[in-house]
């Protein structure tokens, strides 16, 4: 998959972008990461990329001839997404990062600045996606978030693939608690049932442990996994 990162920050990502699983499946060239920064497709001497918002406010917004033309510097790959990483947007969720891992092959991602971008650029995007409820200084840190996401769902990232169907979201559960040697740490015990080598024993207390998780701590995505069970048995 290529990714292509419209953003006035691009060393904001080079220490993610060479470290852990991200910079293996970088070198292995599972991916390809390419960085546009606008201000390279300015026409100024000060390459300006911001100005003041028409009818007053404050702040300044990004303006949209850069953001297009960066973007229309890129190649076009036959399934492609061109994503504004906004607070306005989907929020990311493990649904939609296995969606665009699945369905594209070209994810273009433009971080925006300021207080925004001018609302023309929408009419580049085809998706605005967001990292949740809040305001940061700008895009680069919720995109660094998708792609992670997105790109440990590529093949041949992560080495063991069953490990990515049995965590936190996947089947709608919180994951269930898991432990390491040593069996005793300072009087904190592994269950007697991980030790003992009955792996029908393990799976059962495993999966009500993801219940009573996503009970304590997400009743919502509970609520949900239940109305999902109830429907695939045709119950309404």
């Amino acid at each position: 998959m290529r990714f292509d990162i419209v953003t006035l920050f691009p060393d904001c990502f080079t220490s993610v972008l060479s470290s852990g699983l991200m910079g293996k499946a970088l070198a292995k060239q599972i991916a390809q990461v390419n960085l546009v920064n606008p201000r390279d497709f300015t026409n100024d001497k000060h390459r300006k990329v911001d100005d003041e918002p028409y009818g007053g406010g404050v702040g300044m917004l990004m303006k949209p001839e850069p953001i297009f033309s960066a973007v229309e510097s890129l190649p076009i790959l036959p399934r492609r997404e061109i994503i504004l990483m906004s607070p306005q947007g989907q929020t990311i969720n493990q649904p939609l990062l296995r969606e665009l891992a699945t369905n594209y092959d070209q994810l273009v991602v433009i971080c925006g600045h300021y207080e925004g971008v001018d609302e023309r650029v929408l009419h580049l995007v085809t998706r605005e996606v967001s990292l949740g409820d809040f305001i940061l200084t700008g895009g680069e840190i919720p995109a660094m978030a998708l792609i992670n996401g997105v790109m440990r769902l590529l093949p041949g990232t992560v080495a063991k693939t069953e490990s990515l169907t049995a965590e936190s979201f996947e089947e709608g559960l919180l994951d269930y608690p898991q432990y390491t040697r040593p069996a005793n740490f300072r009087g904190l015990k592994v269950p007697d049932v991980l030790l003992s080598g009955n792996h029908a024993a393990i799976a059962k207390w495993r999966y009500e442990q993801q219940i009573k998780k996503t009970s304590d701590r997400r009743p919502d995505l509970l609520k949900e996994w239940e109305r999902g069970k109830q429907g695939s048995r045709g119950d309404g």
